[in-house]
């Protein structure tokens, strides 16, 4: 049996991995899938303190009160950012990371340094706090009902708070891959972090025929993947 901890993207929730869930526990494995703090089903707690550690921690403690081990670690989009940071905490908990079409940040880097937005890392006084959440594409148009209506604005802390990486992600004993999604064509970061993967021997990489929502259009290709590295 094998635990997989799913993180997902921004304006989004744990109701994202909904059609990938039952694939993973169908064939025996555990999965969870945090809600992070301020967004989706717990989008009554967003505020201006609502930043990237916030979700670092959402994460550890998701795994530390329910004592998981042995952890198949994915992180969604924006939720690479938060495995990225959560990853030097539970080395010795994690089996293998992965990375799904998401941003994969350098010590020191935000977000917003990832994709060359300007924004402060402080939030000036007055200045909006929530980002408004950006449309997906979606293959099956019950999903788009589902879905849209539920991406809820984003807490900009998160975006602008630089990630914290005391060591290369190529230091660890854990397995590593990134799974790039090759419709899609921004933000240029996943190219680039695609291609780090790409061209590392410490690194398996793979790729879906899908635009950025692979969660909810590719749920069966996705389960697939992750399987092989049960």
């Amino acid at each position: 049996m094998t635990t997989y901890v799913l993180v997902h993207g921004a304006w989004g929730g744990a109701h994202g991995f909904r059609r990938v869930r039952p694939l993973l526990s169908g064939r025996g494995h555990q999965v969870f899938t945090p809600s992070l703090t301020g967004i989706g089903e717990r989008s009554h707690l967003a505020s201006p303190q609502v930043i990237l550690s916030t979700h670092v921690q959402d994460v550890l403690n998701a795994v530390w009160y329910e004592d998981l081990t042995d952890i198949v670690l994915l992180g969604y989009s924006y939720g690479g950012m938060v495995v990225t940071g959560a990853v030097s905490h539970l080395a010795d908990r994690v089996r293998h990371l992965v990375y799904l079409d998401a941003f994969v940040p350098g010590d020191g880097q935000s977000l917003y340094d990832l994709t060359g937005q300007p924004g402060g890392r402080v939030l000036a006084l007055g200045q909006q706090w929530l980002v408004p959440a950006r449309s997906r594409e979606y293959d099956d148009p019950a999903e788009a009902a589902f879905a849209e209506p539920r991406r809820t604005p984003h807490p900009v802390g998160c975006f602008t708070e630089p990630a914290i990486v005391p060591r290369p992600l190529e230091d660890y004993a854990f397995g590593r891959t990134y799974i790039k999604a090759t419709v899609e064509s921004e933000p240029k970061a996943f190219w680039t972090a695609a291609q780090r993967a790409r061209s590392s021997p410490a690194w398996s990489y793979r790729e879906i025929d899908c635009d950025h929502a692979v969660p909810m259009n590719r749920p069966g290709e996705l389960a697939e993947m992750l399987l092989e590295l049960a």
